[in-house]
């Protein structure tokens, strides 16, 4: 893998990247995909489970990156997948409150940050996609909303805006 430096300089982003790696299956599947290209197929067969919640996390993580396997004569191609980062740096400010709000959505559980996170969702989905928006409607800072956007599965941080992901079951196969 080369040697790729993912750069962090939102504090929320710390959310998808802690919730990889406090799962040991999401560890042992980044690792492995560090050191070659894997189908879904020998990542199953590697893990022996499916793998289809571990990739679907570090895709969106911003982790993983894909591409087509070319097939040997007669065969269908599949996709095969590999990690995009070898490195991290990180770079930000906020205060211990903001940190500490963030830490806390990471890894409580589903169900304590759930309504925070249905709420979100649904004022996206109602239009209100803008963060200046957003922040005034829920009176939290942007910092707390784009942890929350990172801890859903249907919402995407898009700059100042938040985007409802259309389609959350990718077929990984």
């Amino acid at each position: 893998m080369g040697k790729r430096t993912r750069i962090i300089n939102d504090p929320s982003y710390l959310v998808p990247l802690l919730r990889t790696f406090g799962s040991r299956t999401h560890k042992k599947i980044f690792d492995a995909l560090s050191n070659k290209w894997m189908t879904k197929a020998e990542i199953d067969e590697f893990i022996g489970a499916d793998s289809s919640k571990s990739l679907h996390i570090l895709k969106k993580a911003g982790l993983l990156e894909s591409q087509w396997r070319v097939p040997e004569a007669g065969q269908k191609p599949s996709k095969e997948y590999h990690s995009s980062y070898s490195k991290v740096q990180v770079n930000f400010q906020c205060s211990f409150e903001d940190l500490s709000d963030i830490i806390m959505l990471t890894f409580k559980p589903y169900e304590e940050v759930k309504d925070a996170i249905e709420e979100l969702e649904r004022l996206v989905e109602e239009g209100n996609t803008s963060m200046s928006n957003l922040t005034r409607t829920l009176n939290k800072n942007p910092f707390y909303i784009c942890a929350v956007a990172r801890r859903s599965e249907r919402l995407s941080v898009m700059g100042q805006r938040l985007k409802l992901i259309e389609d959350v079951e990718e077929n990984y196969d």
